[in-house]
């Protein structure tokens, strides 16, 4: 293994690796083998920086990705929200009241209520920047910019008194985007200004960030349009990539939606490594101090090799690989996928973006190996970190193709015949969180349209058992893929009066919706 505390004299070996052909060869050939249209990536080496673009940011005209194209980078923009909220921490002149474990309820006594009244007390600033609040993702309880009344920072924090708690607090690491949105609107709201203008005026100005906006507009409205990644998916059954949706979601500000390049994007990597321009020493400690641990049940043989648990601290994710340290966070929407990581030991950081699912399984595979190239493992030692993915996505693959009818019924060798007439479940549903949900008929099948949403879908309904037990596949918006859910009708003198839908993965229960003549808004 080298010595870090040489790595100025020995690492920057990493950035004529990273131009040669072979790793040129290296991307090209991962990029067809998981059917990616684009890449883009930039590293750092003591302070210096080399970037470059591979295959398309565009099928159609044919537009290739460079470092300064645009992608959305998903969740790795929550790095940029857990420091806005770090910048108010350090300001003990305008915001002294806002420390890490300053309780949420004080600082927004109206609108932060959560559903039980201990968790309301109790909840901090560092709780929802670690995913350790109790309170599960509920994703799909949000509505965008295709509904009539779409949600905002402010809207979606108050829905939260009315989303179930999971699990106790600080005691599981529970992914949650909501609560990223819910720091924006701590920030709009004492600052007074929009989360947009916040980061810019605190972060993207300072950092020479030109090319990094909030949302796909601001990148319209700069007059870069031309430069933004196309989101595709791989149809597997057709052998071709399918264009998909860019999702413009404020809604969701905060837990995503940062639009940037590799050559801006590694400005932010610099700053957070090197604790340069608003990035202080104090800032960073608070934004990687571990907060909680994620996969406390995962075997070494779960874990990649010679890989630690992983810890979520603000926004960050860090982990030891072989016994060093590694710091960063990815992201992944429909459509697209990046990573931001750096080795401190090292000074060696790096920017991955791609405009395809798929392109994550590249981004995993050549972050692997860059960093075994840093650490100089030997070439027989190294893991072959591709086979490993492979291995990942077959496990991800299985779990989308599951079927619930064997954990519903598992003594049901087949559907049961339904008997009660569909018009029976049609009507308008309810939910104080979830808000509405409107059940109809579409080619002979339950059917629900709730591409409102944020994370938009439509819902079909097959009955399994017992007239009330159905498995619902929810198809994605944005992707069009598929997942199967469970879902259950109560009676009540033969006559249907709710309908719950497992909505929620870790949530130990359905989201249940009364059946209402209308919508209740």
């Amino acid at each position: 293994m080298p010595d870090s505390s040489s790595s100025a004299q020995e690492f920057p070996q990493i950035i004529s690796f990273f131009k040669s052909e072979h790793f040129k060869n290296r991307v090209n050939n991962l990029l067809a083998e998981w059917h990616a249209p684009g890449l883009s990536l930039a590293i750092v080496s003591n302070k210096n920086v080399s970037s470059q673009g591979f295959g398309l940011a565009s099928l159609d005209p044919e537009t290739p990705c460079t470092p300064d194209t645009i992608f959305d980078i998903a969740s790795s923009s929550k790095s940029l929200t857990a420091a806005a909220v770090g910048l108010l921490v350090e300001d003990d002149e305008k915001y002294q009241a806002v420390k890490w474990d300053a309780k949420m309820h004080d600082l927004l006594p109206e609108d932060f209520v959560l559903n039980k009244d201990s968790f309301t007390e109790e909840v901090t600033v560092e709780d929802i920047l670690s995913h350790r609040s109790g309170v599960p993702g509920h994703d799909d309880a949000f509505f965008g910019l295709r509904s009539k009344n779409p949600d905002s920072a402010k809207t979606t924090t108050r829905r939260l008194r009315h989303l179930p708690i999971s699990k106790p607090l600080r005691t599981e690491y529970q992914y949650c985007n909501t609560m990223f949105t819910v720091a924006t609107h701590l920030v709009e709201t004492l600052t007074e200004k929009t989360f947009g203008e916040y980061i810019a005026e605190s972060f993207l100005q300072p950092l020479g960030m030109n090319d990094t906006h909030l949302q796909p507009s601001a990148v319209k409205a700069a007059g870069k349009e031309s430069r933004l990644a196309l989101p595709y998916q791989w149809n597997e059954s057709k052998q071709i990539l399918e264009l998909g949706k860019v999702q413009e979601v404020p809604d969701a500000q905060g837990a995503g939606s940062i639009q940037t390049s590799v050559n801006d994007h590694i400005k932010w990597v610099q700053a957070l490594m090197y604790r340069d321009g608003p990035v202080t020493k104090e800032l960073y400690e608070g934004l990687t101090r571990v907060r909680i641990v994620q996969d406390t049940e995962s075997s070494p043989e779960g874990r990649a090799p010679f890989a630690s648990f992983t810890g979520y601290a603000a926004g960050l994710e860090v982990s030891y690989y072989r016994g060093y340290q590694i710091v960063g966070h990815d992201g992944m929407i429909s459509g697209y996928s990046s990573r931001h990581f750096w080795m401190p030991e090292f000074e060696f950081g790096a920017v991955m973006l791609g405009n395809s699912e798929s392109a994550g399984s590249v981004i995993d595979v050549l972050s692997k190996e860059l960093i075994d190239e840093i650490l100089e493992v030997p070439m027989e030692k190294r893991v072959d970190w591709n086979a490993r993915a492979h291995q990942v996505d077959e496990k991800y693959q299985a779990f989308m193709n599951k079927s619930v009818a064997q954990d519903l019924k598992p003594d049901l060798e087949h559907p049961e015949p339904l008997k009660m007439p569909l018009s029976a479940y049609v009507g308008e549903y309810w939910n104080v969180g979830y808000r509405g949900l409107s059940i109809g008929v579409r080619d002979g099948k339950l059917f629900v349209d709730a591409t409102e949403r944020t994370m938009g879908f439509w819902l079909e309904f097959e009955h399994l058992a017992d007239q009330s037990v159905f498995i619902v596949k929810l198809k994605d918006y944005y992707d069009g893929l598929s997942v199967e859910r469970a879902a259950e009708f109560r009676f009540q003198n033969d006559q249907v009066v709710k309908v719950g839908i497992d909505f929620e993965d870790d949530y130990d229960g359905y989201i249940w919706f009364d059946k209402v003549e209308q919508n209740g808004e």
